[in-house]
Formats: structure tokens, C-alpha cells, sequence
């Protein structure tokens, strides 16, 4: 307040002996009192004085109207209640918890009056309730401005600053609030900081020799040391996850990367990163999302956008040879997985990837030795995958070699006791292969597993002219040609009729009396007698008609 101001409020209180009641209210609700009771001379005298002109100490006369002046300082002192009445209410919604709207007057408070510390300093003091230290950082520097010798305000934003990494700001800050007549536990806490900025310092040159003679491990335990203290360096973080990418501990190294795209809000550099990790890792869709995140923040960054075409198709032709598969459209996704490997030749885990799920389509296409040769080429360098072992069991099911697969499906076991296919798996495995030394019906017959029924009922019709008794004179031959028409005739019954035929694959006979369990699935065929099939013409009105004496 200038002299003029001052001059005009002595000269009110001298002539009209005014008190002021309370400086917010309007000019109309103050009360004036005369000293000598003359209300007429104290309102001539206030009438005089509203409109006056002053001469200051230097001569200089101004001519100022006094109930502008008035208002103003009316105005003045209301806003600062104002903010006092922000402050106030914020300081007990703090104290209940309720940090959004203690915030919301904190806010409010700063906005009346940006130059008022204590506004500043309560923000910064929710901020750090809630956990937002980079937006409290600001306000505490703010609060260092307007009142360097708010050493607590001053300790506060060293603590941050040391979390942060920056290491030389927090030390001037220590040392400047040892400098301001700290009290006793400030003076303590700063000394503490301190010593532990000097060991953060030294510690950290340490780091960096080990980080440049390649000493991973070393400077990887050096930098969980410096974290604990440090927990907002992103630098930090970043260099100790390319020590973990070095250590081949890529799990880690994407922990910290991740930390580091929370801690610096355009962090391109570490969605790169992660996203080429995570493609290395074999793990496409989280490489896709991470890439995106980069170009989100920098739709023309190069690396990024390069990255993520090839992530992008990579992942297209992978999603749509497992829908191909799940179509049970095996040849086409064969195809889809063969482009997949000319897409990413030089990142093994996509070729064996590829050759895996090419090894599962081939064996569910029913092309037992192709499925054999190429889940063998897999489990040369994954040889408990335990995938790739179910199809390979099922290939050498397919191709009649039961112990190969009875074998698979153990070692399938050993690695994985709890899944049922396995179990189911290995006890098909071992019935076929108990089967398999007993009547064989495809052997009988001459067909694979896979045969369709037009094979079987042609290769039948060969068989059975081949092994009609009628074609042999001696008695010994006939007796045995009769036991072997009987089995072609068994073996054309059982897999011409889809029911028995599913029995015989899960390695149950339907014609052997054991495997019955009540039912008249055709368990008296097995025991039929040659009679039974006298005059049976196998080839129905075909031209061949056999006429069978026995004698």
C-alpha cells in the first residue's frame, strides 16, 4: 500500500473517529461514529474527504478517489479469505482422506493466489498421498521459489530428486536445508540423505565400469542396490534390463522396461524394446500391442513402424493357419505355416514354432510318414514337447508301429502326468499294440488304418477270390484257406461298419467274445463256422460265383 493510501485512512480515523468493523463488507454497510456526536459535521467532513486531492512527501499532489481506493482493499482482503477458507477446508478433507477433494480446494486456492507458498505446498502434500510424485515435484519447487527458507518444503524435494536419480540437484538441496537453521530432525534427515548421495555417486561409477567391461551379473546386483534408493531413475532401469537382456533373463528385462514407459510418459526407445523382445520370445500379439503403443505416441517413428509391418504380417499369417486348423483345413494350414517360416527365417523359435504345428497337421491329415519325419526333426531340438510327441504317437499309430508309439506317449507322460490325452493316448497305444499280436484285421485285409471304405471292400473282394476254399483240392490247404476266408470275411465286417470299426481303433476286437459286455455287437460272428459262408458270393452280382463242396 502506497503513502497515499495511508494518508487517506489517518485523515478518516483522525476527522470521523471511525472504527472498521469488517473489511469484506460492501461500503454501504460501514459504520462511522463523531467522536463529538455531530452526525451533520462528520458526514460534511465525509463528503469533503471522498473526493480529495494529497500532496505526498515529495511535493507531488494527486487527486484520487477515495472509494476506489477503499474497494480495492475491500476486494483484496476478501480474496485472501477466500483462499485462507481453501486452505482450511482442504486441511480437513486431507486429514478424513478424502484426497480428490482436498484437492479440488487446493487447486482452487492456487488459482486465486499463485504467488501464496502454503497453497502450493498442501497441493504437493495430496500429490504425494496419492502417489503422483511428478506432479508434486513442480509444486514443491514452487514453494522453494516464493519461500527459500521452507526447509521442510526444501528436504521434500530432495527426497524426490533422489528418487529420481538426480542425484547432484538432491545433494544441493541437502545441503542447502543445513544452511537455513533446520530444526533438530530436519538437520538429521538431511545429513542422512546426504551420505547416502555420496554412496549412490560412487556406487554408480562403479556400475558403469563393470556395465563397459561386460561384468552383467555384477553390475545387474550393483543396480538393485542403486534401485532401492533411486526407485524413479529410469536410466537406471533401462541399463540394468539390458544387463538381464544380456543374461538372457528377458522376463526381467521387460519388468523394467515397463517400469521405465510408466516413469517417462514418451518412452519410445522401451516400447521398441519390449515389443522386439517379446517377438524374439516368440510371443507375436504382445510384440504387436507394444509396437502399437510406440506409434501411438510417434506415428513416424521408424523403427517402430518397420517393426510393426513385419510383427503385423507375421501375426496375420500365424492367426489364420490356426483358424485354418481349427477348420480341420490341414493342407491349406500346412501352406499358411510354411509362408510363416520364408516370413521370419532368422528367429528360431518361429521355424520350430511352424514345423510343430506343421508335424500336428500332417499327423491329423492322416500322412503318417511325412508327420513322423518332420516331429522328429522338431524333437531333436525340443525332445520333451510333449505336443509334438502326441502327434508323432499318433502318426506311428497310423503307420502301424506300436511300440514307437506306446514309447512317445510315455515319454509324453514322464512330462506331463496330468494331461488326459496323454493317459488316453498311451492306453489306446497299448491295446492296439496287445491287438496287434493277436487277429489284425488291416493286415488281414491288407489296407493301412487310413483306408477309406471303397479300399477296403476292393482289397476284401481280392482277398476273398484269392482265399475262396473252392480254389484248393487238398484237404490241409482247404481247412486252411476256409480260416482264412473266415478272417477276410471277419475283417470286411468289421471295418465296413463305422461302429465296429471305431471298437477296433480304440483297440477293442467287436468280434472277440471279452470285449463284449452283454450286447450282441456280432460277438457270435467270431465263432462262425465255415458253413456259415458256403455259397456266400463275396463279390455280389459280380461275375465270379464260387460253388463250395465239403466233403
Amino acid at each position: 500500500m502506497n503513502s497515499v493510501n495511508l494518508e487517506i485512512i489517518a485523515l478518516v480515523v483522525e476527522f470521523c473517529g471511525w472504527v472498521l468493523v469488517c473489511c469484506t463488507l460492501p461500503i454501504d454497510y460501514w459504520k462511522w461514529s463523531s467522536l463529538d456526536g455531530n452526525i451533520i459535521t462528520t458526514a460534511v467532513l465525509w463528503s469533503n474527504l471522498w473526493k480529495s486531492c494529497f500532496t505526498d512527501s515529495a511535493g507531488v499532489t494527486e487527486c484520487r478517489d477515495l472509494s476506489s481506493i477503499l474497494g480495492q482493499e475491500r476486494v483484496q482482503c476478501g480474496k485472501n479469505a477466500e483462499v485462507e477458507n481453501h486452505l482450511e477446508l482442504g486441511k480437513k478433507l486431507l486429514a478424513a482422506g478424502q484426497l480428490a477433494d482436498a484437492l479440488s480446494h487446493f487447486h482452487a486456492a492456487v488459482d486465486e493466489d499463485p504467488k501464496n507458498y502454503m497453497a502450493y505446498y498442501r497441493r504437493a502434500t495430496v500429490y504425494l498421498a496419492m502417489g503422483k510424485s511428478k506432479s508434486a515435484l513442480p509444486d514443491l519447487s514452487s514453494v522453494v521459489e516464493l519461500k527459500p527458507d521452507f526447509t521442510s518444503a526444501r528436504l521434500q524435494r530432495g527426497n524426490l530428486l533422489l528418487k529420481q536419480g538426480k542425484l547432484d540437484e538432491a545433494e544441493e538441496d541437502f545441503k542447502k536445508v543445513l544452511k537455513s537453521s533446520p530444526s533438530a530432525k530436519e538437520e538429521t534427515d538431511a545429513k542422512t540423505q546426504l551420505i547416502k548421495c555420496d554412496e549412490m555417486q560412487r556406487l554408480l561409477v562403479q556400475t558403469h565400469r563393470e556395465f563397459n567391461n561386460e561384468d552383467y551379473k555384477t553390475a545387474a546386483a550393483q543396480l538393485d542396490t542403486l534401485l532401492e534408493t533411486c526407485v524413479w531413475d529410469v536410466a537406471l532401469r533401462e541399463l540394468r534390463a539390458e544387463c538381464y537382456i544380456q543374461l538372457g533373463e528377458l522376463g526381467k528385462a521387460i519388468s523394467d522396461l515397463k517400469a521405465a514407459t510408466k516413469l517417462k510418459n514418451d518412452n519410445t526407445a522401451a516400447f521398441y524394446k519390449i515389443s522386439t523382445i517379446y517377438y524374439k520370445l516368440g510371443d507375436h500379439e504382445m510384440s504387436l500391442n507394444e509396437i502399437r503403443e510406440c506409434l501411438k505416441l510417434d506415428p513416424d517413428h521408424k523403427q517402430c513402424f518397420s517393426h510393426y509391418k513385419q510383427v503385423k504380417k507375421l501375426n496375420k499369417q500365424i492367426m489364420s493357419a490356426e483358424e485354418l486348423i481349427g477348420e480341420e483345413k490341414y493342407t491349406d494350414a500346412i501352406s499358411k505355416y510354411e509362408s510363416v517360416m520364408k516370413t521370419e527365417p532368422n528367429v528360431p523359435y518361429y521355424t520350430m514354432q511352424a514345423k510343430e504345428r506343421v508335424c500336428h497337421c500332417l499327423s491329423k491329415n492322416q500322412q503318417a510318414l511325412e508327420a513322423i519325419e518332420t516331429c522328429t526333426e522338431v524333437l531333436k531340438s525340443d525332445p520333451h514337447n510333449v505336443n509334438v510327441l502326441k502327434d508323432r504317437a499318433e502318426a506311428y499309430l497310423l503307420d502301424e508301429q506300436y511300440h514307437e508309439a506306446v514309447r512317445d506317449y510315455e515319454t509324453a507322460q514322464e512330462h506331463s502326468e496330468s494331461d488326459p490325452q496323454v493317459k488316453e493316448g498311451l492306453e489306446r497305444a497299448q491295446r492296439l499294440l496287445k491287438q496287434s499280436q493277436k487277429r489284425d484285421y488291416y493286415k488281414i485285409l491288407g489296407v493301412k488304418r487310413n483306408a477309406q471304405k471303397k479300399e477296403i471292400i476292393k482289397a476284401y473282394r481280392k482277398q476273398a477270390q484269392q482265399w475262396h476254399p473252392d480254389n484248393f483240392q487238398d484237404e490241409e490247404e482247404k481247412k486252411k484257406a476256409e480260416q482264412k476266408f473266415i478272417d477276410i470275411a471277419s475283417a470286411k465286417e468289421v471295418l465296413t461298419d463305422p461302429e465296429m470299426r471305431r471298437k477296433f481303433d480304440e483297440g477293442q476286437d467287436p468280434l472277440d467274445p471279452e470285449n463284449q459286455q452283454g450286447g450282441d455287437n456280432g460277438g457270435h460272428h467270431f465263432h462262425r463256422g465255415w458253413n456259415s459262408w458256403q455259397g456266400f458270393n463275396p463279390f455280389g452280382s459280380g461275375s465270379f460265383n464260387f460253388k463250395f463242396q465239403h466233403n
